[in-house]
């Protein structure tokens, strides 16, 4: 169940294996941020310490994903999978419809797959892809209820392995408890991990027209092999509404090898407006991941929600 718990991490937050230098596909295609070339930002009176503050106690980004549930969309998911020499060998493409009201909550509008993709069993050839499903597909359907009563992120249940994927995409730089040799480094935030990380925040404009602030924790240059290695967290960017200062995206790019495993892995969420809701609107990953006695696995995805409606 640990190694279960472990890969469900890497899956949705994290590319990876033994660092090859082949230049792979990627999904994302949609440039949404253009950064100023010049920034004002002494009128507003902010520094790192109020970003920090603002990533470390938003409710709002995980709160968009609770809203999703009240709108009828649609969701277009681009799966793709990679051989060794990061060429596609299999592809999954779904155009799901979810239904706020009626009794069909979700309607495959189309539903495809080529290459590589199950077992003649039926289930999976990648667990990444089996945990894809458990995500993104229970998202969909019953997982980001309203209201619902926080887990503690304790002992073996669904409940508490989800706690920890929250923690790790709408809480960072909380520690993941639970799992052997990472928890603590995900804490980017504390005073002992500072002397190896940058802080910095730039003016944007987001998707043509909303002013924002782009929040970059990156691991600083100069620093010895040794200790980026020790490193988990390479790159955490948020993105800040200069309006309300709420989130609207955040990218992380984590990477880290030891005895039991290797991964290095990119994950992007973008948000957008539909009327007065923040929805998700923009999700990519890619990621390998390698433990001991499975297969390594490579994999990337682009998922995106469009014509939300409220019913």
């Amino acid at each position: 169940m640990r190694r279960g718990l472990l890969v469900l991490l890497l899956t949705l937050s994290c590319y990876a294996g033994f660092a090859q230098q082949i230049p792979r596909f990627n999904p994302d295609t949609i440039k949404t941020i253009a950064l100023d070339s010049t920034v004002n930002i002494v009128a507003q009176k902010l520094s790192v310490e109020t970003f920090i503050k603002a990533v470390t106690t938003d409710t709002t980004f995980y709160q968009a994903f609770r809203k999703m549930k009240k709108y009828s969309f649609v969701a277009e998911n681009r799966i793709y999978t990679y051989d060794k020499k990061n060429k596609v060998n299999g592809k999954v493409y779904r155009k799901i419809k979810h239904n706020h009201s009626g009794p069909v909550k979700l309607e495959y509008l189309v539903k495809q797959d080529t290459g590589k993709v199950f077992k003649k069993n039926g289930k999976y050839q990648l667990y990444t892809l089996e945990m894809f499903d458990y995500i993104f597909m229970n998202a969909y359907a019953s997982d980001f209820v309203p209201d619902a009563p926080a887990a503690d992120g304790k002992g073996d249940s669904n409940a508490g392995y989800k706690q920890k994927l929250k923690t790790l995409i709408f809480n960072p730089g909380r520690p993941v408890k639970g799992i052997p040799f990472i928890g603590s480094k995900t804490e980017i935030f504390t005073s002992n991990m500072r002397q190896y990380y940058d802080y910095g925040f730039q003016s944007g404009t987001y998707l043509d027209s909303i002013p924002v602030y782009r929040f970059r924790v990156s691991v600083k240059d100069g620093l010895s092999s040794w200790t980026k290695d020790g490193l988990m967290i390479k790159e955490l960017v948020t993105i800040f509404d200069k309006r309300n200062f709420e989130i609207l995206g955040r990218y992380v790019d984590m990477k880290y090898s030891n005895m039991l495993f290797d991964f290095d892995v990119q994950m992007n969420i973008e948000m957008s407006y539909f009327g007065e809701d923040k929805l998700p609107s923009k999700i990519t990953y890619q990621g390998n991941w390698n433990v001991p006695l499975k297969k390594e696995e490579r994999a990337s995805f682009l998922i995106v929600h469009k014509d939300y409606k409220a019913d």
